[in-house]
């Protein structure tokens, strides 16, 4: 028979609700529709083309870890709504720098808002 683990209060502050681990389905539907789609926070065919692609060719090793090959190029050191917001091109290759996936996660629950640190 296998164990079950027990229930939680979801990780959401102020909701009631239990669930497995981190947030209630309901809470995870809300930040889902709150985050919006790729293409709504702007992850276009100019983004992919422009920007991720020549962040990859220019760093083709992670420059957080130097071990591994980037597969992800993050904004940084502001984030491409800041960026946005600021009147810059986002897309710009200049803005960002080539991660690994495991670094690449780190740094985005590390810094974005509802991250696992906020």
């Amino acid at each position: 028979m296998a164990r079950r683990r027990a229930l939680t209060v979801c990780s959401r502050p102020g909701c009631p609700n239990l669930t497995q681990s981190g947030r209630c389905p309901s809470c995870r539907q809300d930040a889902e529709q709150q985050r919006g789609t790729a293409r709504q926070r702007g992850y276009d065919t100019e983004h992919e083309q422009r920007f991720r692609r020549a962040v990859l060719a220019r760093d083709p090793v992670c420059v957080i870890c130097h071990a591994a090959p980037s597969v992800h190029a993050d904004h940084h050191p502001i984030d491409r709504r800041t960026l946005t917001a600021n009147g810059h091109d986002p897309n710009d290759p200049a803005h960002g720098r080539g991660t690994c996936a495991p670094c690449h996660s780190a740094e985005t629950a590390r810094h974005q808002p509802g991250g696992w640190n906020r």
